[in-house]
Formats: structure tokens, C-alpha cells, sequence
């Protein structure tokens, strides 16, 4: 039974060695989609939440929009979207994502959490790197390869194959699932402080959001290992590890005169 499992997953292999790719910060990837693909769905997706939640405008808007094309204006040649969208949402939830395609969200209530410009630019460059880097075709494929292999593991097993593949499928979420998350997770902290440095803005505001956030949770975090997320501590101790060469950058920005100014409401 577990040698007929061990074939077939085997026939699998071959697919996903044939779909991958390279992130930008060198870490081999899954893709078995076609972008464009992708990209709709992203446009279906922020239209959706677009409709289902008031959006901000005025200052509001004005402020995230400052931030934003601070940082869409200093990235690398050819890379990313042609065009962003930055969307402003009324929620309390302190929450923000993006979606392929170039969709950016960010809940109103990211910006009681983010206390300044830098800090809203931790946010912005950490959810725009999730795109740059292909994360969701990533995360998507990684899902369907993995739901197939369960799929051919309770077909071939027989009236055992649902519980062998129940019990895998908690292998599968806990081993590769996660995991894979929270690399992606990493990866973007990493990338959206190069490009926030890139912009100018202080990347050391980064630890702050972090602390800010861990604040926010009140504790209720789950653990690292069961969550799709580093944890807030191992957050800012990666971002501590290359704040070096980060604040390099950002010197370098200031010394060709970038240096955004971006008001945050209520700010004198």
C-alpha cells in the first residue's frame, strides 16, 4: 500500500521540479501558475474587499499614498507591476496584505498601530515584497502539489487512505505548509527593508512596528511553529541582523537627496 503511495507521489515530483524559480533573495520557489492567472484574481479579490468595506479618503488616504509611491518610486527598473493600487480600508483590525497584480490594502486600524511614516513604510515594503517576490504563486502551488499528493495517497490506499491521509494532511500544514509561510514571511521582512531604505525612510522603525505590533497581540499569539507567521521577537531580531547593511542603503538615498516627507494625520 505505502509502496503504491510512494509511486505515484513519485510521478509528482518531476512537475514540481520542472515549475520552479528563484526569489529575489536567491531561495529556489514553486510556480506552476501562470501569472496572469494570478493577477485577476488579485484584481477580483481587492475589487471584492473594495466593496465590502468603506474606504478612506482625505488625509487619511493622502498619508498612505505618500508612503507608498515613496517607495514604488525607488524601486529597481522592470521589477513588480507596472501600475500599484493603495487602498485605505475603515477596519480596526490592524491588518494589511497585498495581492498579485499590484494591490496593496491597508486597514485603518495598521495606522493607530504604525506611529510614523517609517513605520507605515515597514508595512508598505514588507506587503509589497510579498508580490515582488511571487509569494503568491508560491504559496498557491505549494498548496495544490500538496493537496494532490493526499489526493493520490486515499486513492491508492483503499478504505484506509482517509485516515492516512487525514494524519498527512497534519504532517503536510505543520511540515511544508507553515514552514513555507513563514519563510515567505521572512523573506518579505527582508526585502521591504531594502526597499524602505531605498526610499529613505528610517529602516530602524522597523524594530518599533514590530514591538508595536507584539503590543497589539496582547500575547494572543500562537506559537512560532504552528503559526504562518515568524513570531514578533524573531522578527526583530532578523531585521537586527541586517540593519547594517540596511541603514547603509538609506544613507546612501539621503546623500542623493531622497528623503521622503509623508504627514501622518493628526501629526504636528
Amino acid at each position: 500500500m505505502f509502496r503504491r503511495a510512494a509511486v505515484v507521489l513519485s510521478m509528482l515530483l518531476p512537475l514540481s521540479l520542472g515549475a520552479c524559480t528563484t526569489s529575489p533573495l536567491g531561495r529556489s520557489q514553486l510556480a506552476l501558475f501562470d501569472d496572469s492567472q494570478l493577477q485577476q484574481q488579485g484584481a477580483e479579490a481587492y475589487r471584492q474587499y473594495a466593496e465590502s468595506h468603506e474606504r478612506e479618503t482625505g488625509a487619511v488616504a493622502d498619508y498612505a499614498s505618500c508612503v507608498a509611491n515613496a517607495i514604488i518610486d525607488q524601486l529597481p527598473a522592470g521589477k513588480g507591476p507596472d501600475n500599484w493600487q493603495v487602498g485605505v480600508f475603515h477596519d480596526e483590525t490592524p491588518n494589511a496584505f497585498a495581492l498579485p497584480g499590484g494591490y496593496v490594502v491597508i486597514n485603518s486600524g495598521m495606522l493607530k498601530v504604525a506611529d510614523n511614516q517609517d513605520q507605515l513604510a515597514t508595512v508598505v515594503g514588507h506587503e509589497m515584497s510579498h508580490v515582488l517576490a511571487d509569494h503568491a504563486n508560491e504559496r498557491t502551488s505549494t498548496q495544490a502539489l500538496t493537496q494532490s499528493g493526499l489526493g493520490v495517497i486515499q486513492a491508492v490506499t483503499g478504505s484506509g487512505g482517509e485516515q492516512l491521509a487525514t494524519l498527512l494532511g497534519a504532517g503536510a500544514q505543520y511540515g511544508i505548509l507553515l514552514p513555507y509561510s513563514r519563510k515567505q514571511e521572512s523573506e518579505a521582512d527582508l526585502l521591504g527593508l531594502q526597499l524602505m531604505a531605498r526610499a529613505g525612510f528610517n529602516p530602524e522603525a522597523s524594530l518599533q512596528l514590530w514591538q508595536n505590533m507584539s503590543r497589539a497581540s496582547d500575547g494572543n499569539a500562537p506559537p512560532a511553529w504552528a503559526s504562518t507567521h515568524p513570531s514578533n521577537g524573531q522578527r526583530i531580531q532578523a531585521l537586527e541582523s541586517h540593519m547594517g547593511e540596511a541603514k547603509q542603503i538609506a544613507t546612501q538615498a539621503h546623500e542623493a537627496g531622497i528623503r521622503p516627507n509623508c504627514q501622518r494625520p493628526g501629526s504636528s
